[in-house]
C-alpha cells in the first residue's frame, strides 16, 4: 500500500505553487522577436474525442487566436490510446509553430503505464504553457447509501475489497484517482474497467458498481438533476457550482486531510519549434486565458483558467511523470 506525505501529495497534483506568466525576471514574452508568424493555418491537435477538457480549451483557444491573427486556428481531433496518436503525429510534425497539440493529465500517465510509445515525453515536446485545471466528483451509486467520505472508509474497511469502482480503463484519471484515495485511507476497492466515462458512469449509478470518480463537466447535470449522487470534490476546495459539497480533504477520514486529484490541460509544441514563437504562443495564450469571458466560459465546466511559463509547464509534466510512475508501480497500474 502507498503512503505519501504532505509534501510528496501536494508536489504531485498541486499546482498552487505555479508562477503564472507575469513571474519575475524575464519572461518571453520580453524576448519575442519581429516576425509573421502566423503566416498560414495553425493547427491544434486533441487526443481525445470532441467535449472533454483538451478539446474544450482548445476550441475557445482556436477560437480567440483566429479572431487576433486573421488566420485559421483549426482544432483536429485523433482520438486513441489514451492521446498517444495525437502526441505521436506532434512528435514527428515539423517544429514550425504550426502544429500544437492540447494535453491533458494523461500525456503524463502514458509513460508511467504503456512499455512503448512511439515518442518521448520528455525529449520531442516543448510546453507552451497550462490552459487549465479541475477537479472531478466523487460519486457513489445511490443503492451503497453512503452520504460522505467517511461512511465509505468506514464501509470500505468492513468489507475489504467487495465493493468495486468504476473507471473510464485501466490507466485512465478515475483509475489512478481511486488508486491514490485508497492508498491514503487504507482501503481496498476492486477495479471494473469500462470503454470510457459514460459507461462508468451509468454502471455507478445502476448500482452496478459502487464509486467512480468523474470528471466534473462529465457528471455536474446527472449531479444537479439527482440523477447522480457526489459525495465530495478531489480538489482542494470546494466549487461555486456545487457549494455545500465538501472536499475529500475535508471528510475528517484519517490520511485524507491532504488528498487532492486535479486535472490540468495545457498547450505543446514539437521541441525544435523556434523559441520565439514558443514565446509568441505563451503571451497569447496568456492574453486570452485572463480574459473575464473565458473564466465565464470555464465555470460551468469546473475548470479554471492557469497559465505558465513554457519552462514551468514543462517541470510539472516531468514531475507528474515522476510521480504517476511511483503511483502505478505501487498500484500495480499497467498495460500488457
Amino acid at each position: 500500500m502507498l503512503v505519501r506525505s504532505r509534501a510528496l501529495s501536494r508536489s504531485l497534483f498541486g499546482f498552487a505553487g505555479l508562477v503564472l506568466a507575469a513571474s519575475s525576471g524575464v519572461s518571453y514574452a520580453q524576448t519575442v522577436a519581429p516576425d509573421s508568424y502566423p503566416t498560414k493555418p495553425v493547427r491544434i491537435l486533441v487526443g481525445f474525442t470532441p467535449g472533454g477538457g483538451p478539446d474544450i480549451t482548445a476550441r475557445l483557444l482556436a477560437q480567440k487566436l483566429t479572431e487576433g491573427w486573421k488566420q485559421p486556428v483549426i482544432v483536429e481531433n485523433r482520438p486513441g490510446a489514451g492521446s498517444n496518436i495525437a502526441a505521436g503525429a506532434l512528435a514527428t510534425a515539423p517544429a514550425d509553430g504550426y502544429t500544437l497539440l492540447s494535453v491533458s493529465s494523461a500525456h503524463a500517465v502514458s509513460p508511467a503505464i504503456y512499455p512503448k510509445l512511439p515518442y518521448d515525453v520528455a525529449k520531442d515536446f516543448a510546453g507552451i504553457s497550462l490552459t487549465a485545471t479541475g477537479p472531478a466528483l466523487l460519486i457513489v451509486s445511490p443503492q451503497l447509501g453512503v452520504k460522505n467520505v467517511a461512511e465509505l472508509v468506514a464501509l470500505a474497511k468492513a468489507k475489504p475489497g467487495q465493493l468495486n469502482y468504476s473507471s473510464a480503463g485501466v490507466g485512465s484519471g478515475a483509475h489512478f484517482a481511486v488508486e491514490l484515495l485508497k492508498a491514503q485511507a487504507g482501503i481496498d476497492l476492486a477495479h471494473i474497467p469500462f470503454k470510457g466515462i459514460p459507461e462508468a458512469l451509468t454502471e455507478t449509478m445502476a448500482g452496478r458498481t459502487q464509486v467512480f470518480i468523474a470528471p466534473f463537466a462529465s457528471a455536474i447535470n446527472l449531479v444537479k438533476d439527482g440523477k447522480a449522487i457526489a459525495i465530495a470534490v478531489t480538489g482542494l476546495k470546494r466549487m461555486a457550482e456545487l457549494p455545500t459539497l465538501p472536499t475529500v480533504a475535508e471528510s475528517g477520514v484519517a490520511g485524507l486531510s491532504h488528498y487532492e486529484w486535479v486535472f490540468w490541460y495545457g498547450l505543446l509544441a514539437p521541441v525544435k519549434t523556434p523559441r520565439h514563437i514558443i514565446a509568441k504562443l505563451n503571451a497569447e495564450v496568456a492574453v486570452i486565458l485572463k480574459q473575464p469571458e473565458v473564466r465565464q466560459r470555464f465555470a460551468p465546466l469546473g475548470i479554471d483558467p492557469v497559465t505558465s511559463t513554457p519552462e514551468e509547464f514543462d517541470k510539472l509534466i516531468a514531475s507528474e511523470v515522476t510521480s504517476f510512475t511511483r503511483l502505478a508501480k505501487a498500484a500495480n497500474i499497467k498495460l500488457d
